[in-house]
């Protein structure tokens, strides 16, 4: 599909985006080897989340969708079974990375597999942790990528050291560790989002943080909990930048997830100069929630480095777009994780923001920004990427003449309504 998207004079409104894409995800595993019903509400029906329901169906779970209202009929930690045929996670690799967790300790074997995106992610960082606790799973493509083959059995604790900062592996062996023979410990370099260990308390899990230390005992069972699910910080980041950076915008964002290992983004606009303001917060099963208010401001550069990335990790090409329109130049390091996305992602919007007229420049661990850019509308690609495809209509917002987007169709990855969004301004 190919998106025509054009310039605005201003924004003006109140939205509400659609629901977290991790916290969706985890609400249908956890219910799924949960004891009882798990309704959620405030669910995300992108592909992505779709994908993991489609899972949990293959391996026995009986789930009902009603628009965003979700309920699992868990059968507990011993309850799935073994699936007829292959497991496809589409694009997603956070079902792919997770559900290897669970899979590794089920009395079954099984193959999942994904899109051609998802077959060349590594998987190698997951595949080794829990081959260490005794998984028996390896990737049918040269040894580090999807297909994976895994042949359940029983499981080890472990002391784990992460080399990098990755919420997906770090949940991965902590849904392992719930079936594990003692207490599993990890040790995070720097904190990634902790959405899995929040929601697995919920559910009845035993996990602890100490000092960067997390410390999980395993549990006997799960138990079926009402999940409200708040509205993804990762969507509302594109409609925050578009607020800032085109003239004479006032937009607020309903009920978006503040989690604080995911507020980077907010954080970092701020040091730019933004006029962001939290309002209404609001703690719903730890996961605290508030209104974002948005105003037009004059931004100016920064270096994006350390602790924050992995808290803003999935924004940080919206992140750029902000960066082409303050004073300065903005560097960005530290990122490597973005080479490992559904696209490059350091290379992917570097390409195509400089196809309208941007001067930004890929390092190895992230980008140089010029500001003040006066961009202008070009024929770009998303390379099937929904971060990019959606960075690039915000860049386009403030663009003079059309932008054509290619291949816009993937954002139905993660916001299938984003371009009715920017339409209704």
């Amino acid at each position: 599909m190919r998106k025509y998207v054009y310039p605005k004079k201003s924004l003006s409104g109140i939205i509400t985006v659609p629901g977290d894409k991790s916290i969706s995800h985890r609400a249908v595993m956890f219910g799924a080897i949960a004891e009882g019903i798990t309704e959620i509400t405030g669910f995300l029906t992108g592909n992505d989340c779709m994908s993991t329901i489609e899972c949990f169906k293959k391996l026995g779970i009986n789930i009902e969708i009603n628009n965003d209202t979700v309920k699992v009929y868990g059968k507990g930690l011993s309850g799935l079974t073994k699936p007829k045929d292959t497991l496809d996670v589409g694009n997603s690799g956070t079902t792919i990375r997770l559900i290897s967790g669970i899979l590794a300790a089920q009395p079954f074997s099984c193959e999942i597999t994904g899109d051609s995106s998802i077959q060349k992610r590594p998987m190698n960082r997951v595949i080794e942790p829990l081959s260490l606790m005794g998984a028996k799973m390896k990737g049918l493509n040269k040894d580090n990528f999807a297909p994976l083959r895994i042949d359940g059995t029983k499981l080890k604790a472990i002391e784990y050291v992460l080399p990098v900062a990755s919420a997906q592996v770090k949940s991965a062996i902590l849904l392992a560790s719930l079936f594990a023979d003692d207490i599993t410990t990890i040790v995070e370099p720097i904190a990634s989002r902790n959405h899995t260990e929040i929601m697995l308390n919920y559910f009845g899990a035993d996990i602890k943080n100490k000092n960067g230390k997390i410390i999980s005992s395993p549990v006997k069972q799960l138990y079926g909990k009402t999940v409200s699910v708040p509205s993804d910080i990762s969507s509302a980041a594109f409609f925050i930048v578009a607020g800032l950076i085109v003239p004479n915008s006032h937009i607020i964002i309903k009920n978006v997830g503040i989690n604080e290992t995911r507020t980077g983004i907010i954080d970092s606009l701020k040091l730019m100069g933004g006029n962001i303001q939290i309002i209404n917060k609001k703690d719903k099963i730890g996961e605290p929630t508030a209104d974002i208010e948005v105003k037009t401001s004059n931004l100016h550069s920064i270096t994006l480095e350390g602790a924050i990335i992995p808290r803003m990790i999935d924004e940080i090409p919206v992140f750029a777009v902000a960066a082409l329109f303050a004073n300065g130049t903005t560097i960005v390091k530290n990122a490597e994780e973005l080479k490992v996305k559904e696209s490059n992602r350091i290379a992917t919007i570097t390409e195509e923001l400089r196809k309208m007229g941007a001067e930004i420049k890929e390092t190895d661990d992230g980008m140089i920004i010029q500001g003040n850019s006066k961009l202008h509308g070009a024929e770009v690609e998303s390379h099937n990427d929904h971060r990019i495809a959606m960075s690039l209509a915000i860049a386009a917002l403030n663009a003079e003449n059309e932008t054509i987007i290619n291949n816009a169709e993937c954002v139905s990855i993660s916001f299938p309504s984003f371009y009715d969004y920017i339409e209704k301004f």
